[in-house]
């Protein structure tokens, strides 16, 4: 079991780190699906890529990976306005994806497995 805890917490970690790159290699994907009444989009962008790559960085190590976890779930829980923005607009275009209802839906109903993916490496 531990082998296969250590192999979820890498791919974890890979992931945050590329979907926080990501942010900033292609914003205009993510600024698309940032729903009209938040404010200042560009920066919540940013900010959501670089809590991404520190939150990934912190799942590293074992002394600061709870911090990350619980921060992972946090932020989570504040991009389902995002995903539920993303479902009332679909079908849409984010990037090169075409976002359909269905793929919209999976989306929001992974916030819950991501959460508890990342709360079972909080220790």
């Amino acid at each position: 079991m531990r082998i296969f805890k250590n192999i979820s917490l890498i791919i974890l970690i890979l992931g945050y780190l590329f979907a926080g790159a990501n942010h900033f290699i292609h914003p205009n994907g993510y600024l698309r699906i940032i729903p009209g009444y938040l404010p200042a989009p560009v920066l919540l962008n940013l900010l959501a890529g670089l809590a991404e790559i520190v939150f990934a960085l912190l799942l590293i190590r074992p002394k600061t990976r709870k911090v990350a976890s619980y921060g992972i779930i946090l932020m989570l829980a504040a991009f389902l306005p995002v995903h539920i923005a993303m479902l009332q607009h679909s079908p849409l275009k984010v990037g090169e994806l075409q976002v359909t209802p269905t793929i919209a839906w999976i989306r929001l109903l992974l916030q819950p497995v991501l959460m508890l993916w990342a709360w079972w490496h909080r220790e």
